[in-house]
C-alpha cells in the first residue's frame, strides 16, 4: 500500500509543488485548502497520476475543519504517514503601524493552523504507532529582518513549536520536521498585508524575483523528511546567517545585517528607476 501525505495550503505555491512532488514518488496525497477552484486545478493535476488522491476544504483556524479532515483521512484511508502544516500568509509593518487586527489574523493562521494540525493529528499518528509531522516556517523564524514583526514572531514560535515536540513525541516514534526557507517564488504575496503600498511592492519583488521556485524547495523539502531530518535549511547563505548569528557577538551580527539591509535597499532603488 502506498504512503500517504495530507498538505494544508496544498492547492497553490509550496503547498501544491510537495503535492505534485509526492504523488509523481506513488505517494496517495491529500490537499487541504480554502481556494476551492486552486483545488480543483491541482486534484486534476494530480489525478494524472492516481484518481485516488484527494481535496478536502480545510480552514486552519478552525479545529473542528482540521479534524474533520483527520477523520476523512482515518475512515478513507486509514490513517496518514506524513501531516504538512503549510498554510500561511504574510504581515509587513512596523511595530507602531501593524493593527492588532493584522496581529491576530496572522498568529492564528501562521502559529495556531500550525498548532491545530499538530494537535489534532498526534493522536492519530500515536495510536497507528508513528508517522511525521512537517511544520513550514521560514528563515524569519531564525534571522529576523525589520519591518516584518508579526510575520517573524509567528514563524519564531512554529520553530519553538516543532523543537518541543521533536522531544515531546520522539518516545511515540513521530517525526517532527521544521521548514526554513528564505525568499522563493510562491503565492505567499498574494494574501500579503502590509502598513503601506511601498513595503508591500518591496516584498513582491522580493519573491517575484527569487532565484529559486517552490519546485526546488519541494524537492529539498522530500529529500530531507525521507533523511528524517530536523531542520530543513534551503538556501545555504541564508544557513550561514543564521550560524553567524549563533557565533558571533550580536553587536558584530546586527552590524552586519544593517549592511546587508543597505545593500539590499540599494539594489531595489536601481531596479526601480524608470529607464
Amino acid at each position: 500500500m502506498s504512503s500517504r501525505i495530507f498538505i494544508t495550503g496544498g492547492a497553490s505555491g509550496l503547498g501544491r509543488a510537495l503535492a505534485e512532488r509526492y504523488a509523481r514518488a506513488g505517494w496517495r496525497v491529500c490537499i487541504g485548502d480554502l481556494d476551492l477552484a486552486r483545488c480543483a486545478q491541482t486534484l486534476a493535476a494530480l489525478h494524472a497520476q492516481s484518481p485516488l488522491n484527494h481535496a478536502l476544504a480545510c480552514d486552519v483556524t478552525r479545529e473542528d475543519a482540521v479534524q474533520a479532515a483527520a477523520d476523512w483521512l482515518q475512515r478513507e484511508w486509514g490513517g496518514v504517514d506524513v501531516v504538512v502544516n503549510n498554510a500561511g500568509v504574510a504581515q509587513m509593518g512596523g511595530i507602531e503601524e501593524a493593527s492588532l487586527a493584522d496581529w491576530q489574523w496572522i498568529v492564528d493562521i501562521n502559529l495556531l493552523g500550525v498548532v491545530r494540525g499538530c494537535k489534532v493529528f498526534t493522536p492519530l499518528l500515536r495510536a497507528q504507532g508513528g508517522g511525521k509531522l512537517v511544520n513550514v516556517a521560514s528563515m524569519a523564524g531564525l534571522i529576523h529582518m525589520p519591518q516584518a514583526a508579526a510575520y517573524n514572531a509567528t514563524k519564531a514560535a512554529v520553530v519553538a513549536l516543532t523543537e518541543t515536540l521533536q522531544l515531546e513525541l520522539e518516545a511515540d516514534r513521530i517525526g517532527v520536521t521544521v521548514v526554513c526557507p528564505a525568499f522563493f517564488r510562491t503565492a505567499l504575496a498574494e494574501n500579503m498585508r502590509a502598513s503601506n503600498p511601498q513595503l508591500a511592492s518591496m516584498t513582491k519583488r522580493l519573491v517575484e524575483r527569487a532565484r529559486i521556485g517552490p519546485d526546488e524547495i519541494a524537492q529539498q523539502v522530500f529529500d530531507g523528511v525521507a533523511r528524517g531530518d530536523t531542520h530543513i535549511f534551503t538556501h545555504p547563505e541564508a544557513r550561514r546567517a543564521w550560524r553567524l548569528k549563533r557565533y558571533l557577538p550580536y553587536r558584530w551580527y546586527l552590524a552586519m545585517m544593517r549592511k546587508q539591509l543597505a545593500e539590499l535597499a540599494a539594489r531595489m532603488q536601481r531596479k526601480v528607476k524608470p529607464r
